[in-house]
């Protein structure tokens, strides 16, 4: 499996194979995003879309990040991901030096907690629960 960054250009090329990774991601969000949005998010560059394909290259997960800049860090926000895309420590490797060639010192995301128990294996730790209440 290969990770791999989609240039801005292909977005709209790439987005029929990785839709339904993101909308499947997407359904834990409690409709704080529709996979529409994070199309929008996605083509006009404020999230990039990272890609894992096989040797086929057959699109086999999928990814949208957000780098933010922060006080210490530039970080790498994970919003969506689906699919097999950080399946083992080869991919996870793959992942990380891409965003780290984006700039990113820290990735950050935030998970249910299955999800973030299997991104334990990868070094994350838990550093907050992200509620949230209508107004």
């Amino acid at each position: 499996m290969q990770v791999q960054q989609v240039p801005i250009q292909f977005v709209h090329t790439a987005w029929p194979k990785v839709e339904g990774f993101i909308a499947a991601a997407l359904d834990y969000s409690q409709g704080e995003c529709t996979v529409e949005q994070a199309k929008v998010r996605v083509s006009d560059g404020r999230w990039v879309l990272y890609v894992a394909v096989n040797e086929e290259n057959e699109v086999k997960g999928a990814a949208c990040v957000e780098f933010n800049n922060m006080p210490n860090d530039r970080v790498a926000f994970v919003v969506a991901i689906g699919g097999r895309l950080m399946t083992n420590q080869d991919t996870w490797g793959q992942f990380t030096s891409l965003l780290k060639a984006n700039g990113a010192t820290e990735v950050q995301g935030a998970a249910r907690e299955s999800i973030a128990r299997l991104w334990t294996r990868y070094g994350f730790t838990e550093k907050y629960r992200i509620v949230g209440v209508k107004l």
